[in-house]
Order: C-alpha cells, then sequence, then structure tokens
C-alpha cells in the first residue's frame, strides 16, 4: 500500500486547470520513491524541491499537503523488525523483494539504471519514467 505525491503546476486562477507532477510514491517499509527529471535537469530532491516552488502539494486523495509535510513523508521514514518467519534468510527475503537494504531498516530499490537511478542522500530513492 502507498500514497502518491504531486504538485500542482501552472494552475490557472480563472478556470482552475494544471499541470500536475509526480513527486514520488510513499510506501510502507520502503524508502521514498522521488520521482526526478534528468531530462530537464531534475536529479535531487533540492533540484525537486526548488523546480516546484509554491506550487501546491497534494497526495492521491487530493489532500493538501505542506511543503514541510512532505518533506517529513521524505525524511523522516524508518520502519520496525521484520518477519521473515516466511523466509529461508533475509538474502532470500531481499531477493524475493528485489531490494536492498536502506536506512532505518527501510527497503530500498536497487540500481538499475532504467527505473532506479540513484539512491538519495537519506530515506529516499531516486526513480524515472511511469510509476503507481
Amino acid at each position: 500500500m502507498g500514497t502518491n505525491y504531486y504538485a500542482k503546476m501552472n494552475e490557472c486562477k480563472c478556470c482552475g486547470r494544471y499541470e500536475e507532477l509526480a513527486l514520488g510514491k510513499s510506501s510502507a517499509g520502503w524508502v521514498f520513491s522521488l520521482h526526478v527529471y534528468p531530462e530537464e535537469n531534475i536529479n535531487t530532491l533540492t533540484d525537486l524541491m526548488n523546480y516546484i516552488g509554491d506550487a501546491p502539494i497534494y497526495n492521491e486523495y487530493d489532500e493538501l499537503i505542506s511543503k514541510a509535510e512532505f518533506l517529513l513523508v521524505v525524511n523522516n521514514r524508518s520502519w520496525p523488525e521484520r518477519d521473515l518467519s516466511k523466509y529461508a534468510s533475509f538474502d532470500d527475503f531481499l531477493a524475493m523483494n528485489n531490494a536492498e537494504l536502506g536506512p532505518n531498516n527501510l527497503l530500498r530499490h536497487k540500481i538499475d539504471g532504467r527505473f532506479c537511478i540513484g539512491h538519495g542522500e537519506g530515506t529516499w530513492d531516486y526513480l524515472i519514467g511511469e510509476f503507481n
């Protein structure tokens, strides 16, 4: 289960139309999946925050999220001990989830250059392309 986050960019004050920019996804037990746009020179969390400026941030339930709240979702992540009783070993668990261990007992994506292009400096990964 996860929650997607978006910025409403270039919102028209007259008609309310806007462009939606995907910011990323919060999934239980994983580092935050931060959506970056290398073709637009948006490669880091700082780049993304500077790019959206004061644009409003919403989650997929259309709830307005302050920039400070969003940054807490990205930066303030951890996971308790995992139940691995269904797996032969922790390495088996990681292999079955195509993951590696990240900070604060979180899972992180393996860098593959196609979807995950890097690990962030904190509790986030840099991802490109379309994802839900």
